[in-house]
């Protein structure tokens, strides 16, 4: 401590980190698919691709295509649509260290895919293997799903979403998530439609950001 007729600073506290304020979000532009995923806009500019296919030949677990089109309110397909998912693997595990669960990783499954809409049909795509029940607070379960985020012209922040499987009644019945609807009619717009095609396994879900025309109801999001 200095003691020398000036004032001590040895033991001023003073701020170790500079906080600025939060920028206004900014809808999702042509940019979006440079920076995130630009060898779809034509543009090879990585080493690695973050891409649709999650899966290799390693990868434990049923292969199914996630398959769907984001509509707008006016029933119009939302080509330039960016979509992210992250799930966890065949037996319910996320490759993350902060899943508690005990059990294994499957170190050929990444967990988390990116992609675009397709610029011509609106289609999006991914190939991944169907999750796992995954342990939920209280000693609940919840049914095997996919987290999903959507980013799209006028959409500020992205949108969180939550893709379940028809054939899972029993156990979407018991998801704490998904119960958590109060109208169940709406917990309809997260359950994709289990087909089989060329003898692949094809889960649809479409994504409606509002009400359609068409009588489509807008799909459930989730404040994140």
């Amino acid at each position: 401590m200095t003691t020398t007729g000036r004032q001590s600073t040895r033991f001023t506290p003073h701020p170790m980190v500079t906080r600025f304020p939060e920028t206004p979000s900014q809808t999702g532009g042509p940019y979006v698919h440079i920076g995130l995923a630009p060898h779809q806009a034509g543009f090879d500019v990585f080493e690695n691709n973050f891409g649709n296919d999650l899966v290799s030949g390693d990868t434990v677990g049923e292969r199914i295509t996630i398959e769907g089109r984001v509509f707008d309110g006016s029933g119009t397909l939302v080509r330039d649509a960016l979509l992210e998912i992250w799930q966890a693997n065949a037996a319910g595990k996320y490759a993350h260290r902060l899943d508690p669960q005990d059990k294994a990783v499957d170190p050929a499954f990444r967990g988390w895919g990116r992609t675009g809409a397709d610029f011509d049909s609106g289609v999006f795509e991914f190939h991944t293997v169907k999750p796992g029940p995954v342990a939920a607070d209280g000693g609940r379960v919840q049914a095997p799903h996919i987290c999903v985020a959507i980013f799209a012209r006028g959409i500020n922040v992205g949108l969180h979403t939550r893709i379940y499987f028809d054939d899972e009644a029993y156990r979407n019945a018991a998801d704490p998530i998904l119960s958590a609807i109060e109208w169940e009619t709406r917990r309809r717009t997260l359950i994709a439609k289990r087909s089989e095609r060329d003898g692949k396994v094809v889960y649809t879900f479409d994504i409606r950001l509002q009400d359609t025309p068409d009588g489509g109801a807008e799909t459930v999001f989730f404040d994140i």
